[in-house]
């Protein structure tokens, strides 16, 4: 299992980018290898994805997620990972999104990539086209989700 966590500053105010980063269909226009990503319900999502030009698609939920903080989720089938996106603000007009995901390279290519540091740069580079992508736009989001997912409790031991 690797452990990612890559940030970057948008020149944008936290709720924009934070609407912007709840757009899971438009992650396509700045994640490399992302084809597709369809929110099938307010926690559940399905992706497909192109690895070394393999195409793979697996579902992921979102374990949780609250406006101007943070996404987290985790796959429930497919490559095993899970994460969480969080913005903070900076000042008004600026906000930094760091990115922390567990990882666990499903086969040969991904490992190899990982042990490379592929994976590392994949999502910086995703960070970075994000910024890129949200500031041309004026600071503008694609569209919004406010909902809030509590994370599930917990059984006690």
């Amino acid at each position: 299992m690797s452990t990612i966590t890559k940030s970057a500053d948008v020149n944008a105010d936290v709720t924009t980018v934070y609407n912007q980063w709840t757009q899971f269909a438009d992650f396509p226009r700045f994640m490399e290898g992302v084809d597709r990503v369809d929110q099938l319900d307010d926690r559940h999502t399905r992706w497909t994805i192109s690895i070394a030009g393999v195409t793979k698609e697996f579902d992921a939920t979102i374990t949780e997620q609250h406006p101007d903080e943070r996404v987290a989720w985790s796959s429930d089938s497919g490559p095993t990972h899970a994460g969480v996106v969080t913005v903070h603000r900076l000042d008004q007009d600026h906000t930094r999104v760091t990115v922390q995901m567990d990882i666990d390279p499903d086969g040969f290519v991904e490992n190899v990539a990982d042990k490379l540091g592929i994976l590392d740069r994949r999502v910086q580079g995703d960070l970075d086209r994000f910024k890129t992508f949200i500031e041309q736009r004026d600071g503008a989001e694609t569209g919004a989700w406010r909902g809030d997912v509590d994370r599930p409790a917990q059984n006690p031991p």
